[in-house]
C-alpha cells in the first residue's frame, strides 16, 4: 500500500475530541445554544434567590403589607412603609405586590429554586429507574425468570405504566400523601422513568453485542461493572436529551398541581401557586398571572429548544447543515 506524501500528511486536520466535536454541532443551532445560555443564567439566578430570600434575607417573601396590595411593577413604596423594616430594597416593587401585599419579585426568586429543584430532582430520580431497568431488560433480556424473559416482564411492566394518564396517576398520588416538596419530587420522579428505560433497553441490545463488551466478559469483569462502567455512559447520549427535556415536564406537573392546590403549599413560593392566586385577580391585577405564566413558557421552551439541540448533537443523522 502506497504511503501518503510529507505534504498531504502537513495539510491534514488534527484529530479534535468527541466532546469538541459536539460542541461544535450544538453551538450552530443558534436557538439550542441561546436556550443554554438562557437556563444557565435561571439557574445562577435559583441559586442568588435562594441565598437572598432564605439564608441572608434581602427580598422577603413572606412578608404581608395589606395597605400595598396590587401595587404594579415598578411601583414606589409607599412613605408609611418605606421607614419600615418592611420596606424592600431600593424603595420599589420590581414586579409589583399581590392581594396581601406581597413583593411578587422576591416570591419569583424563591419560586425559582423551588420549581428548578422539582425539576432537577424529579428528572434525577426518573433516569435513575430508567437506567436501572432498561439496562437489566438489555443485559439480561434473554435470561428466563419461570415461563417470561427478564426483558418480557420488565417491557410489560413498561407498557402497563404507560396505560395510565400520567398526569391523574401523579394527582391521585399526591392526594393521598401529604402535599409538600418531597413527595412531589418523588411522586413525578416514579411516574415518568419509561421513556427512559425503552431508551436505555434499545441502547443496551445494541451494545451487549460489541467487541468491548465482549472482551470485559473475557476478563470475568464482574456483570454490575460492565452495566455501569462500560455501557451505561455508551447509552448515556439519548438519556441526557430525554433528561433535559423531562425537567421542562416536571416544571410543567408541578406548576400545574400547584395551581389546583395539590403541590406545594404556601407560604412557600412556586411559580404554580403564584399562578394560582392571581388567577382570581386577571382584571384588576394582570401581572400576577401574567409574570409566572410567561416564566413558565420561556422556561419550558428553553429545555426543549436545548433538548432538541441535544438530540441533533448525538444523532448524526438529524444533524442540519448551517
Amino acid at each position: 500500500m502506497d504511503r501518503p506524501a510529507t505534504g498531504e500528511i502537513e495539510n491534514l486536520e488534527p484529530r479534535t475530541s468527541l466532546l469538541r466535536e459536539h460542541w461544535t454541532v450544538f453551538r450552530r443551532d443558534k436557538p439550542a445554544l441561546a436556550s443554554l445560555f438562557f437556563l444557565v443564567f435561571l439557574l445562577a439566578v435559583a441559586i442568588l434567590g435562594k441565598a437572598l430570600t432564605e439564608w441572608i434575607v434581602v427580598f422577603d417573601p413572606r412578608t404581608v403589607r395589606l395597605a400595598e396590595k396590587f401595587k404594579p411593577p415598578l411601583s414606589e413604596v409607599s412613605a408609611d412603609v418605606n421607614h419600615s423594616a418592611d420596606a424592600p430594597p431600593f424603595g420599589v416593587y420590581l414586579l409589583g405586590t399581590d392581594e396581601l401585599g406581597r413583593d411578587v419579585f422576591a416570591r419569583m426568586l424563591e419560586g425559582t429554586f423551588v420549581s428548578l429543584t422539582v425539576g432537577f430532582v424529579a428528572v434525577g430520580i426518573s433516569v435513575a429507574v430508567g437506567i436501572l431497568l432498561g439496562g437489566l431488560a438489555g443485559f439480561y433480556g434473554r435470561t428466563r425468570l419461570l415461563f417470561l424473559t427478564v426483558d418480557t416482564l420488565i417491557m410489560r411492566f413498561v407498557d402497563i405504566m404507560l396505560c395510565f394518564p400520567t398526569f391523574f396517576l401523579i394527582l391521585t398520588v399526591v392526594a393521598l400523601l401529604p402535599p409538600n416538596i418531597y413527595n412531589i419530587m418523588i411522586v413525578i420522579g416514579l411516574t415518568s422513568w419509561m421513556g427512559t428505560a425503552r431508551f436505555v433497553r434499545a441502547e443496551f441490545l445494541t451494545l451487549r453485542e460489541q467487541d468491548f463488551v465482549a472482551a470485559a466478559r473475557s476478563q470475568a469483569i464482574p456483570e454490575w461493572r460492565i452495566i455501569f462502567l462500560h455501557m451505561a455512559p455508551n447509552a448515556i447520549a439519548p438519556v441526557l436529551v430525554s433528561a433535559t427535556i423531562g425537567v421542562a415536564t416536571a416544571i410543567l406537573t408541578e406548576s400545574s398541581l400547584s395551581f389546583l392546590g395539590f403541590g406545594v403549599q404556601p407560604p412557600d413560593a412556586t411559580w404554580g401557586n403564584i399562578l394560582a392566586d392571581g388567577k382570581n385577580f386577571i382584571f384588576d391585577a394582570p401581572w400576577l398571572t401574567f409574570i409566572p405564566g410567561f416564566t413558565i413558557l420561556f422556561v419550558v421552551l428553553a429545555f426543549n429548544l436545548c433538548g432538541e439541540g441535544l438530540r441533533e448533537t448525538f444523532n448524526p443523522k438529524l444533524r442540519r447543515r448551517r
